[in-house]
């Protein structure tokens, strides 16, 4: 008996609706809650939503897997925050440590304040450097005769995500300036007469054919998770995905409108997992499993337990829980370390495959 999976609502059923422009649809995202079939990358995007020192997420799989579109969905799931009023960075009113805010407003306390949505920054391949880290406002140096810094696509990320699509593809002197930027937390800016810096804390998403290419171990390693994803075998399944997103490109607007309630009640998980995660504990059982996996797995360093530990808490906080167990971990360990294991000459097995062969050994050793 075939299973029956939920449709995309009324509004599809009652027939056929013109076609929206282009230019509507990027402008209204598709719904965080009206994803289905990746259920590994929608996870691992709630995490870093929950926690962000978990790091980025990197998403890896063949093409028209929806990896953009979850992406981009990640905006609706995300509460707004608020901001120093007028910042151009979007700094935090309540930092107080240096580079936590930008020059301008130095020790925020007292300072007006305004809510703005998370930032969700899109990095284009062709983006020129000062694209990217800022430059000279041209305009107004011509117009005006003033000398002013025009913030790049980095101070617009600030305490939000930076996505790039085919991040593989990535000119090596972006990824360079990338790799600086998130190892710091400030991008620095010196040129044209400018001499500045402002925080640049941000976590990085990126997505990508593996066909065609692999990134670099050190922008590799700036990323906490990282996702395989495959096109969907269950015939089912597949038909739900055309169909909702058939019925989201001929009416975005209602589309949003029917799942509003689905994902409103995700982002308040989103928000309640946030408020519980300082309470999360991860004891010391849990600890020597997230250990003692990675070193049979033979990872370099310690990050790989660092974010281990961290995703944990963050799914366990997803679950309501306060403390972590090895379910937590079991259902986070394969993301969380896929990338990080060296290449075996002799064990050409997938990377993920390693990871849960190993984990299973650990739990029922």
């Amino acid at each position: 008996m075939m299973k029956k999976w939920p449709r995309p609502g009324p509004r599809f059923a009652a027939g056929l609706q013109p076609i929206q422009k282009e230019s509507d649809r990027m402008a209204q995202p598709y719904p965080f809650a009206a994803l289905v079939g990746q259920d590994d990358m929608t996870l691992a995007l709630q995490i870093v939503a929950v926690d962000q020192a978990v790091g980025g997420v990197l998403i890896m799989g063949d093409r028209g897997t929806g990896k953009s579109t979850d992406v981009r969905a990640l905006a609706d799931l995300l509460p707004p925050i608020k901001v120093v009023s007028g910042c151009a960075y979007g700094c935090d009113p309540n930092g107080q440590n240096a580079g936590q805010t930008c020059a301008s407003c130095g020790l925020t306390v007292g300072k007006k304040t305004e809510i703005r949505p998370v930032p969700v920054v899109d990095l284009p391949l062709g983006a020129t450097e000062d694209r990217v880290v800022g430059a000279l406002d041209l305009e107004k140096a011509l117009v005006q005769g003033v000398r002013e810094f025009a913030p790049g696509l980095l101070a617009k990320a600030h305490r939000g995500f930076l996505y790039i699509d085919e991040v593989n593809l990535l000119e090596d002197h972006l990824v360079d300036l990338l790799i600086d930027v998130a190892a710091s937390g400030e991008n620095l800016v010196e040129r044209e007469g400018l001499s500045l810096r402002h925080p640049a804390r941000f976590v990085l998403v990126g997505s990508g054919n593996p066909e065609e290419g692999e990134l670099r171990p050190q922008l590799l390693d700036r990323f906490g998770l990282s996702v395989d994803v495959k096109t969907p075998q269950d015939l089912d399944l597949r038909m739900d995905v055309i169909l909702r997103r058939d019925a989201f490109e001929r009416d975005p607007a209602a589309f949003r409108a029917e799942w509003q309630a689905a994902n409103d009640k995700l982002q308040k998980r989103v928000v309640k997992a946030r408020k519980l995660l300082p309470e999360v504990k991860a004891g010391a059982d849990v600890l020597r499993l997230c250990a003692d996996l990675c070193q049979r797995l033979g990872t370099d360093g310690l990050r790989a337990e660092l974010t281990l530990m961290r995703a944990s808490r963050a799914c366990a906080a997803l679950h309501g829980a306060k403390a972590v167990t090895p379910a937590h971990l079991k259902q986070i360990a394969v993301m969380a370390l896929r990338h990080r294991l060296r290449r075996d000459p002799l064990d050409d097995t997938d990377s993920g495959v390693r990871v849960q062969r190993t984990l299973d050994e650990v739990l029922g050793a």
